[in-house]
């Protein structure tokens, strides 16, 4: 559809240099309205592309649906613009047979924002949903160089934030041997989940076990809940996690990794995951500095204080 970027003309200022106009590009931000079964659900805030695989995450973070049989079709439903051109921001979504329609509950006059997928939420209860999949036992084992590779093939994939840096992304990777399995790039960090996790949903991959889901902005409680939902063992982010996504990770027996620049990372739970030399996971403690040779062991330190120092593209990413 060609609307993932928008071209403005801008004003340049320089502070005691050149004041110049221009063309300029941004990133698109139009609704999507979700329904199931002609049911409205949601709204969400997105960056226009993969909505299918973006309301098949939906729902599998809403504990709606949890396999590829669940999710039986979908389509774009009528409605246009001035201009007479469907404006394809509403989609229904049929479910597989004996499939039961979500919980009416979950129809919370959801507006969900490009920056908060929980916002619409009446409860801190409300938004704890219970997966059908559990990461607590999974065999996950990397190495924290293989880890640290992760980054810049993501960075490497992100066009659409080459053009307008203003776009999140999310990438899933094979953590047995590094190989970049999907990558998706939204306004909405949330949403670039949803449409991983949708991703694997409708290619018939859940629960993803061995994977390792790639942010490149900070790792927030509901990362940690969709990662969760999906089956997914370590949560791995350029910037920092959150009190409240680290709690849950725990919880949960989920890694999380934060500042994951250059050859350095903090891991925050379950830390036996990432090891430092092949076959030595690193020992656990309640922080951990892990650098390409060496594990630092920080208990009750400021995780900032040990991240090394970030590139310009990963600042701008990490301040979205």
């Amino acid at each position: 559809m060609g609307r993932i970027t928008a071209r403005r003309r801008v004003t340049r200022i320089t502070v005691g240099g050149p004041t110049s106009r221009r063309e300029d590009l941004l990133a698109v931000e139009e609704p999507l309205e979700i329904r199931v079964g002609g049911t409205a659900l949601a709204i969400t805030m997105r960056t226009p592309g993969h909505d299918f695989d973006l309301a098949a995450g939906f729902l599998v973070s809403e504990g709606v649906i949890s396999k590829q049989q669940h999710f039986s079709a979908a389509r774009y439903c009528a409605g246009t613009n001035d201009d007479g051109e469907n404006t394809y921001n509403v989609l229904d979504v049929t479910l597989g047979a004996g499939v039961p329609a979500p919980d009416p509950s979950l129809e919370r006059n959801f507006y969900t924002t490009s920056s908060c997928g929980l916002c619409g939420k009446a409860s801190i209860d409300a938004v704890r949903t219970h997966t059908h999949y559990t990461v607590h036992d999974d065999p996950l084992r990397l190495s924290a160089e293989l880890l640290a590779t992760f980054p810049d093939k993501l960075r490497a994939q992100q066009d659409a934030f080459d053009k307008t840096g203003g776009l999140h992304a999310a990438a899933l990777f094979d953590g047995s041997t590094g190989e970049l399995l999907v990558v998706r790039e939204d306004v909405g960090r949330h949403n670039a989940v949803d449409k991983v996790v949708g991703w694997a949903l409708t290619n018939d991959k859940l629960p993803l076990t061995g994977t390792v889901l790639m942010v490149s902005g900070r790792a927030s409680f509901e990362l940690v809940q969709k990662a969760s939902m999906a089956g997914i063992p370590l949560l791995a982010a350029v910037s920092a996690p959150s009190s409240l996504a680290v709690g849950l990770a725990t919880e949960v027996g989920m890694t999380v990794v934060g500042f994951l620049r250059g050859a350095s990372m903090v891991v925050y739970s379950a830390e036996s995951r990432v090891t430092n030399d092949p076959g030595h996971p690193v020992a656990a403690s309640a922080a951990v500095t892990v650098t390409a040779d060496t594990a630092t062991y920080a208990p009750n330190s400021d995780a900032t204080a040990t991240a090394s120092p970030t590139t310009p593209e990963l600042e701008k990413a990490a301040a979205l």
